[in-house]
């Protein structure tokens, strides 16, 4: 079975060890043709390589991305001994990093000069299946 939408789920990347888990949260500019833009651009066709070899060399194991009107939520899963703010200036100095930004500021409506970590809003868990 596929569980490619909302109604099935999705599934979820087994690590085979434990992981933290980061949630972020950012609206983007309320254009139906923007938002339309900015799904495109993160599509499995119109994703820039590099930028997802970025992530990945920065130490992500997985990233994930959730919209519902022009709302996005970031769901990023990293090591336990993973550093956010190291990180993401790791990534902010990668090779063609800038020039993402640059292109998603305008369906974000941010500054184009602004890194990823500036923009985006990490969230605080308030709730799980507590053990």
């Amino acid at each position: 079975m596929s569980c490619d939408n909302k109604q099935d789920g999705y599934p979820v990347r087994a690590f085979g060890r434990p992981v933290k888990r980061y949630c972020q949260f950012l609206e983007i500019t309320d254009c139906p043709e923007l938002i339309a833009r900015y799904v495109e651009s993160h599509d499995r066709e119109h994703a820039w390589k590099e930028i997802i070899d970025g992530i990945r060399q920065v130490g992500i194991l997985e990233m994930e991305l959730y919209i519902l009107g022009n709302k996005v939520v970031m769901i990023v899963e990293a090591p336990l001994d993973f550093e956010w703010k190291t990180a993401m200036a790791q990534l902010a100095a990668l090779p063609r990093q800038a020039e993402w930004e640059s292109f998603v500021a305008r369906m974000q409506g941010c500054d184009p000069a602004v890194p990823s970590d500036s923009k985006w809003q990490l969230m605080d868990r308030m709730f799980y299946l507590y053990d």
